[in-house]
């Protein structure tokens, strides 16, 4: 069935910019927060995320109408047949190289349009955690490694080979889970669906203009409702210390209970720092020898699975929230969180009991 149009909600976008700012007004009464702050901390990261948002939106439509899905979905198409995610779902995995909201706002149109179901776009989030893990690696790779050399290297493989097996575990999911051929949303006729596909070929150009004139502005006022509260409560609550004081007493409770006191420092400092100092700390560590190489590597990647999380509440949850809905962005992101986690914990505790103090592997002799 055909997707309807829908309507500015002028009056709720006015309410969703009153709310937002007092929200922002009780953080400059309450804390350091001050106008300048706001702009580059806040307005411009916001701005950026609405940007990439609607890109994303146009985007999918565009690729949609013009026929372009196909050739955006060769790359991983054997992976997604195998999957049955379909098309769709792969054309977002290779936009997600590029952009991982971008990605998400197309998988949120295929969705409106019946293209995909919930659990494809569910699952294809997940999957979409891959192409993230590239996305950052070479800001993350240039600044890890010369600060902690060969344990950095071990951190790398073990982060990397864990979003491996995540993305083999949903591929399989759906191998077994969703019915073959899968292309539309639960039980939507597929005959409707290639109708309007015919439709749209026909009427690409200045019918995809029209039709991005009518429907777009809607979309993105739409997701604006939710990402501009979310987005300045989150900033308020970081500016608060809310995120720093979580981060010390977690780090706190699982650093006394599994590594060494000498590694408190090296995980404290992933939290409440910034992202480098975190390595910074273990390397400096390792170098004097307070550390060995496999404690580094631990100590680690249990910063990573007790800090990353929090950053993606902080960071994550605005645009999770905004793009989907608040319940179904909160549902992605928790369960892309957990199964982030289990998966770390997984090949951690396989590293630990194969690696000796200088990482030797004695299972394979590297």
């Amino acid at each position: 069935m055909a997707h309807q149009r829908q309507k500015p909600r002028y009056k709720a976008l006015a309410v969703s910019i009153a709310l937002s700012l007092v929200i922002l007004f009780a953080g400059i009464a309450f804390t350091e927060l001050d106008l300048g702050s706001s702009i580059t901390g806040l307005l411009f990261p916001m701005g950026r995320l609405m940007f990439f948002i609607s890109v994303g939106l146009a985007a999918g439509r565009i690729i949609e109408a013009s026929g372009w899905t196909k050739y955006l979905a060769f790359f991983a198409a054997p992976l997604f047949r195998f999957g049955r995610l379909g098309s769709h779902c792969s054309a977002a995995f290779t936009t997600a190289f590029f952009s991982g909201a971008a990605a998400n706002a197309m998988l949120l149109g295929f969705y409106k349009e019946e293209k995909i179901s919930r659990r494809q776009l569910y699952l294809s989030n997940l999957v979409n955690q891959l192409p993230a893990y590239f996305l950052h690696l070479p800001t993350t790779f240039f600044i890890v490694l010369p600060l902690t050399g060969k344990a950095g290297i071990f951190y790398f493989l073990l982060t990397f080979t864990a979003t491996l097996v995540r993305t083999a575990g949903f591929l399989i999911y759906g191998h077994f889970v969703l019915s073959p051929g899968q292309e539309g949303a639960g039980d939507a006729a597929k005959g409707d669906a290639a109708k309007d596909d015919k439709k749209v070929s026909r009427g690409a150009g200045r019918g995809v203009l029209k039709d991005l004139a009518h429907q777009l502005p809607a979309r993105i006022i739409n997701i604006a409702l939710f990402v501009l509260p979310i987005y300045v409560f989150v900033f308020v609550l970081n500016r608060f210390g809310m995120f720093r004081v979580a981060n010390e007493f977690i780090s706190r409770y699982i650093v006394t209970s599994f590594m060494p006191v000498e590694s408190l420092s090296v995980v404290v400092l992933s939290f409440a720092a910034e992202f480098t100092s975190g390595f910074a700390a273990a390397g400096a560590l390792m170098e004097a020898g307070v550390l060995s190489i496999k404690q580094t590597v631990l100590a680690l990647v249990i910063g990573n699975i007790i800090a990353f999380p929090i950053r993606a509440l902080r960071h994550q949850l605005p645009r999770y929230m905004g793009i989907f809905s608040p319940k179904m962005g909160l549902q992605i992101l928790l369960l892309g969180q957990g199964f982030r986690v289990i998966s770390l914990i997984l090949v951690a505790g396989i590293f630990y009991l194969v690696a000796n103090d200088s990482c030797t592997i004695y299972l394979w002799g590297i």
